[in-house]
């Protein structure tokens, strides 16, 4: 593989409009973390995490009274929108109209809880919550309705209930200034979610395992991806949330970056499992001097009006592309080359950059547009890498030892707190469309 391929996989966003852009010419000899059922897993790992989050900072920024409340919305809207052409495969376009309309118009009850928590409006909170057990009732029964069954109306009705109590708990907590709590929920429901895409692109990739071609989207390779994927997006969307606090002069900034330095524990955790503490200490060490504290200086310097502070901060950043792009160079020994990390690494932080200053500029809309692209950017990264590792230690990723997978301290399915045939219930119904999918656009290319 040539540098430029490479830099240009890394690059290529993973932008959800559809669920499942399967590799070709899958290689059975060698574990990689680039197979059918992995990019199924990946892009349901993106829309559903981007889901959550995007949900939780909508109803934050209205509670606030934000200027960007309504590009928030928007952008929480688009989301769901672009979960439905997969739908479209498998049910048509009857079938996917009634999931748009159930599952899009369920983001609307979110105002509601914002307007009643502004107005203490016990009644309207009462609705709300109607809402709420009306929408997992409807779409429970949607989902059932459309397996034929296969999909138990009770265990899609309970995973949709744990869903939305995570966005109302981190919600709640944001009003009650608990901002500990608030962060806290935030990450336990942003987790829950790459749990749930797990579950689901196994149950669909086990219905329909000759789509896939016989790759497995549980596979200890599939599983490093994923969890370079929640780390990835979770930093770049705390990133830019904190940096937007910041600048606002938000109450609970100091805990966005304490989530911040919770995500970078994590970080480290998972790369000591792969390379051991002293690769950790060093990961470590240039992920925060020159890339996280950085991007403090920079918030810092523009709330003071400081040019010089700005610029040094961004050569700070500029620095930390290169010096990180060595360390992950010489970690994969040369199998994710230091050019394409230092490209990948250098868009990251352009698009982070490019978040935060069209925030300050009042370009909420450009801003809100760069948060989604960044934020799919991030799985791109987690692609490359996580396959780069793979193929540095093909001993330790193969098939068919799943059970010695590097333990990154990010927990698993044995850890899921909710019944893996719950989820593998709500995958028959929600998400059989991705085989559908994949079934559709292979025989086009036959």
């Amino acid at each position: 593989m040539t540098n430029k391929k490479l830099l240009k996989r890394i690059a290529a966003p993973v932008l959800g409009l559809s669920l499942i852009a399967p590799t070709t010419g899958l290689a059975a000899e060698e574990p990689t973390a680039i197979t059918p059922a992995s990019d199924l897993r990946s892009t349901l790992d993106q829309l559903l995490s981007e889901h959550y989050v995007l949900a939780v900072n909508a109803m934050v920024k209205d509670y606030n009274d934000a200027p960007d409340e309504e590009q928030a919305y928007a952008a929480l809207e688009q989301n769901a929108l672009d979960m439905t052409p997969a739908i479209e495969s498998i049910y048509g376009a009857e079938g996917a109209q009634q999931f748009e309309d159930i599952f899009v118009n369920h983001n609307d009850y979110s105002p509601d809880f914002v307007e009643a928590a502004k107005s203490d409006d016990a009644d309207l909170r009462a609705q709300a919550e109607a809402e709420v057990e009306e929408f997992t009732q409807e779409f429970g029964g949607f989902l059932a309705t459309a397996t034929e069954g296969n999909l138990p109306e009770e265990a899609a009705v309970e995973v949709l209930v744990a869903h939305e109590q995570d966005v109302i708990s981190a919600f709640d907590s944001y009003v009650e200034g608990d901002y500990e709590a608030y962060f806290s929920n935030f990450m336990e429901g942003y987790d829950r979610m790459f749990d749930i895409s797990k579950a689901l692109s196994v149950a669909i990739v086990t219905q329909m395992p000759d789509n896939f071609e016989g790759s497995k989207a549980d596979a200890p390779a599939a599983d490093l991806r994923s969890t370079l994927n929640n780390l990835a997006a979770e930093h770049f969307a705390l990133a830019v949330m904190s940096m937007q606090k910041g600048v606002s002069g938000a109450e609970d900034y100091d805990f966005a970056t304490w989530a911040e330095d919770m995500n970078t524990d994590e970080f480290t955790a998972a790369i000591g499992s792969i390379y051991g503490e002293e690769g950790a200490a060093q990961f470590k060490e240039v992920w925060t001097s020159e890339h996280i504290n950085a991007q403090a200086d920079l918030v810092s310097a523009t709330v003071a009006g400081d040019e010089e502070g700005i610029a040094a901060a961004k050569e700070s950043l500029s620095m930390f592309t290169q010096e990180f792009g060595a360390f992950l160079a010489t970690a994969t020994e040369g199998n994710l080359p230091e050019d394409a990390a230092v490209g990948s690494l250098t868009t990251h932080e352009d698009q982070v950059v490019k978040a935060f200053e069209s925030y300050v500029a009042e370009d909420y809309q450009t801003s809100t547009d760069t948060f989604r692209e960044g934020y799919a950017f991030m799985f791109g990264v987690g692609e490359a890498l996580g396959d780069a590792i793979v193929k540095q230690m093909p001993d330790q990723f193969a098939s068919d030892v799943p059970a010695d997978m590097p333990n990154t301290g990010l927990g698993g399915a044995a850890e899921q707190q909710t019944p893996i045939a719950v989820y593998v219930a709500i995958a028959t119904a929600l998400l059989a469309a991705a085989g559908f999918a994949v079934k559709k656009k292979t025989a086009n290319q036959e």
